[in-house]
């Protein structure tokens, strides 16, 4: 068995946060995996279901970001799981939007949901890692991640959140590979060899026409004299 867990924050108030992205990525494969209504549990929701031959409990920790690692242990204990065996979807700001990575272990980097699961259950757990840009300066990243997405990121959202529900079920079976190439089908597809050629097509500037060059005058001054008056 395998327990996702989705970080974010609870209540519609931060339903759209890009700090939420962990929450809209489990929401994206419960629906699409016709996983089991949502439950209370755990200090926050879970779903049950199944990806592929694998068992797998989504969770929600409604905790607020900063206690996440409370809900999480909770499960861990009950369900009788290694830590190896939680995949954490999150929100990261060193990664361009619509860029994923998937990492095991490492430091919290100041991700203050990673930092609440490091105390609790250690930093040993899988994290999938989905880009939501910086905003440049450390001081503004508190407005920026706890702000809505902007209107123009929502077909990235969509097609990044699609990769993930696509990409599941390897990713339960512990194939990152796999689960990656998923991804970046839906966030990059492969151009097909028409559209490669239309695009280079475009791009391609004509090439200088060639110009005949003017003949040089070998007449001398009185044989040019007298064609003026021919």
């Amino acid at each position: 068995m395998k327990l996702f867990v989705g970080l974010g924050n609870p209540g519609p108030k931060y339903a759209f946060h890009r700090h939420n992205i962990g929450y809209l990525a489990v929401d994206r494969i419960a629906s699409d995996h016709s996983f089991g209504p949502w439950k209370n549990k755990f200090q926050g929701q879970i779903a049950e279901g199944r990806l592929g031959d694998e068992k797998v409990c989504l969770l929600k920790p409604e905790t607020f970001m900063n206690l996440s690692g409370q809900s999480v242990s909770a499960a861990i204990r009950f369900f009788k799981l290694e830590v190896a065996e939680v995949v954490v979807f999150h929100d990261e700001l060193d990664l361009a939007p619509a860029k994923l990575r998937v990492k095991t272990g490492g430091g919290h980097a100041g991700h203050n949901g990673l930092r609440s699961l490091h105390q609790h259950i250690g930093p040993d757990y899988i994290r999938v890692r989905i880009g939501i840009g910086h905003p440049g300066h450390k001081d503004r990243v508190s407005g920026y991640v706890l702000h809505d997405f902007a209107k123009a990121d929502q077909d990235w959202i969509e097609d990044t959140l699609r990769g993930i529900s696509d990409g599941a079920a390897e990713l339960a079976k512990g194939d990152a590979g796999r689960f990656m190439n998923a991804v970046a089908l839906r966030t990059a597809p492969p151009r097909s060899s028409k559209t490669a050629a239309a695009d280079k097509a475009k791009t391609t500037q004509a090439a200088p026409t060639a110009t005949t060059p003017t003949p040089k005058d070998t007449r001398n001054p009185l044989q040019k004299l007298a064609d003026k008056f021919r």
